[in-house]
């Protein structure tokens, strides 16, 4: 399910802005873009969002914003003159003279260094709260979406159990026609001798349940009223409407299999199609 949320807040000279972004994943899988002064709390972070946040692949980044000029770095005054003096003795050494060793030394490790800054306990406190709200946001937006997800599914499935009521229209219809068709085929061979009467019976019986689709209306209805039952829970409940959906499937591909009738078996179409886009939107619901 995609999701987005963000926050802002002041901590002396900073503005903190954090913002969550994400799209559709089976798994919990943020990736996470910090400042180098909050990188330490980057598994705090991952624990705290998922109690929060089930499932998804986030973009989880917080910025900076600095007003005043950062602070400035120490040089290594000792290590640039050992670096200076070597570098200077193997250029006269080679014969080659080069004027610029001094910003040459200046990239060499340790040369710079600059004070290990440390997040203050009300500096944390404050981008909690900034997190707090942007996870908020998040989870908002999240409802809405899913508040237009629970319509859709809701209409669809609906779509199946109206096209189910047109099916049971039809199938006075469907017998009729195929009482007439046995019927004449029952004509055709009754004056045969070799005709084992008894076999006749069993074979003719055995073909109507064949055709009979009353346990597949009765279970289809069932798995739909079921699936409108669970999409209202106040858990997460993706995996189980998925499930339903595929028992649903298994009905209608039965039904259409025994339809024998081709006005059922385009309203078997219809159910399909419906069934398909249900799919579709299951693949964004947590």
């Amino acid at each position: 399910m995609t999701g987005f949320g963000s926050s802002s807040a002041s901590f002396n000279s900073k503005t903190i802005s954090v913002e969550i972004k994400s799209v559709n994943s089976k798994f919990f899988d943020p990736v996470f873009r910090l400042p180098s002064l909050y990188r330490e709390k980057e598994f705090e972070l991952r624990s705290e969002l998922a109690k929060h946040l089930e499932r998804g692949k986030m973009d989880f980044a917080i910025t900076i914003d600095q007003q005043e000029l950062p602070k400035k770095s120490n040089i290594n005054s000792a290590l640039v003159k050992s670096y200076y003096t070597e570098l200077k003795e193997i250029s006269s050494e080679v014969g080659v003279i080069d004027t610029d060793i001094l910003s040459i030394v200046m990239k060499f490790p340790d040369v710079l260094s600059s004070e290990k800054q440390i997040v203050s306990d009300e500096e944390w406190a404050v981008v909690k709260d900034a997190i707090d709200k942007a996870v908020a946001s998040f989870q908002e937006f999240r409802m809405k979406e899913g508040n237009v997800l629970e319509k859709d599914l809701q209409e669809r499935i609906s779509s199946i159990l109206e096209l189910l009521i047109k099916i049971e229209s039809l199938e006075d219809g469907r017998v009729s026609g195929i009482r007439q068709r046995l019927g004449r085929a029952i004509e055709e061979i009754s004056g045969n001798p070799d005709i084992d009467r008894n076999r006749l019976e069993q074979e003719m019986i055995y073909y109507i349940e064949k055709l009979d689709i009353s346990e597949e209306k009765v279970r289809l209805r069932s798995h739909c009223d079921f699936f409108l039952g669970t999409i209202k829970s106040e858990s997460s409940a993706g995996k189980k409407l998925s499930f339903i959906s595929q028992e649903i499937g298994r009905e209608i591909n039965t039904i259409g299999s025994k339809a024998n009738d081709a006005g059922i078996q385009k309203l078997v179409v219809g159910m399909k199609d419906e069934l398909e886009k249900v799919k579709e939107q299951l693949l964004n619901i947590l």
